[in-house]
C-alpha cells in the first residue's frame, strides 16, 4: 500500500488539470444541459406551455451536440470553475461568486424559493468539486485527491 500523497496547491492544481480535460468538462457541460432541459420542460408543461420550444428544437439540438451555448450563459460559469479547479488564478472574488450563484440558481433554486437546496451529491461531480475549489480554494479538495490516488 502506497503513501498519500502530501498535497500542496501546486500539486493538487497540477492534479487536476489531469482530471479536468476537454472532454471532461464537456461531457458535465452536457449533464448539465440536459438537467436544465429537462427542468425547463417540466415547467412548461406546469404552465401549459409543452410546445414553446418546438421552433428551437434544432438549436437545442446544436447546442447539446457542442456543449455551448452562446453568449453570457451558465457555460460562460462552468467554463469559469474549471478554469479555477485547474488553477487559474481567480482574479476579482465578486465575479467568482456570481458564477457561483447562477450555477447554484439554475440547478438547484426551486421556483418560489430564493436560496439553492444543493444535494450532497453534487460536490462528488466534476462541477461539483469545481465550485468547491472556486469557493473555498484547492486545499478544500485535498480529501477527495486522497481517495483518487488510493483508488
Amino acid at each position: 500500500m502506497g503513501e498519500k500523497p502530501n498535497w500542496t496547491p501546486e500539486k493538487a492544481y497540477e492534479k487536476l488539470r489531469e482530471i479536468y480535460t476537454d472532454q471532461l468538462m464537456q461531457e458535465e457541460k452536457r449533464r448539465v444541459l440536459r438537467l436544465l432541459e429537462n427542468r425547463l420542460r417540466r415547467l412548461l408543461s406546469d404552465l401549459g406551455m409543452e410546445s414553446i420550444l418546438e421552433p428551437h428544437e434544432q438549436r437545442l439540438l446544436f447546442f447539446r451536440q457542442f456543449a455551448h451555448i452562446p453568449g453570457d450563459s451558465i457555460f460562460d460559469s462552468m467554463q469559469y470553475v474549471f478554469n479555477l479547479a485547474r488553477g487559474r488564478q481567480e482574479v476579482d472574488p465578486s465575479v467568482t461568486q456570481f458564477h457561483l450563484k447562477r450555477i447554484f440558481d439554475a440547478l438547484f433554486t426551486p421556483p418560489g424559493l430564493k436560496n439553492p437546496t444543493i444535494p450532497e451529491s453534487f460536490w462528488q461531480t466534476p462541477l461539483g468539486i469545481a465550485c468547491q475549489v472556486a469557493a473555498k480554494g484547492v486545499e478544500s479538495v485535498y480529501h477527495l485527491l486522497d481517495e483518487l490516488e488510493t483508488v
